[in-house]
């Protein structure tokens, strides 16, 4: 078992191990990205990458405060949710009320993998191209849809 200074210091080479590489793809725009803090362009609509010891996951989060306003883009992701599942080549998980110790409601769109275990070094790469595939994927629907949803938020 890891101490807690061996876990940090190991989360950190893996996620500075992604970065790495992951830099060899810019975004769909033609610029460079941080693909780990990937930018929404908008604030309370986030897309995060989770890992834990038993599963993987690439979540688009929609956090807005107002309840209505976090209604109206969950709908608008509704409108858009084949064209949404044809980009990523799954339906995904899609959660209207998603729950977790920090906020007590918010919309949860997410794609996940059972079995792979950040601390097992044979599961690196299958993280790492997992990740990749729905962070590019992501990508190229995101950029062509996100102005639909800057108009309904701002």
């Amino acid at each position: 078992m890891l101490s807690k200074e061996e876990l940090k210091n190991y989360k950190i080479t893996f996620w500075n191990e992604f970065k790495t590489y992951m830099s060899k793809h810019r975004g769909n725009s033609g610029k460079r990205m941080n693909w780990l803090q990937y930018k929404t362009d908008l604030p309370d609509l986030y897309f995060r990458l989770e890992t834990n010891k038993n599963s993987i996951r690439v979540c688009f989060d929609i956090q807005h405060k107002d309840k209505d306003i976090r209604s109206i883009v969950w709908e608008q992701m509704g409108e858009l949710k084949q064209v949404l599942i044809n980009e990523m080549e799954e339906e995904g998980i899609w959660n209207e009320h998603h729950f977790n110790e920090f906020l007590p409601d918010f919309c949860r769109i997410y794609w996940g993998k059972e079995g792979l275990n950040y601390l097992r070094e044979n599961d690196r790469q299958a993280i790492f191209e997992f990740y990749e595939d729905k962070l590019v994927r992501f990508d190229r629907f995101y950029d062509t849809y996100k102005d639909i949803l800057i108009t309904l938020i701002k």
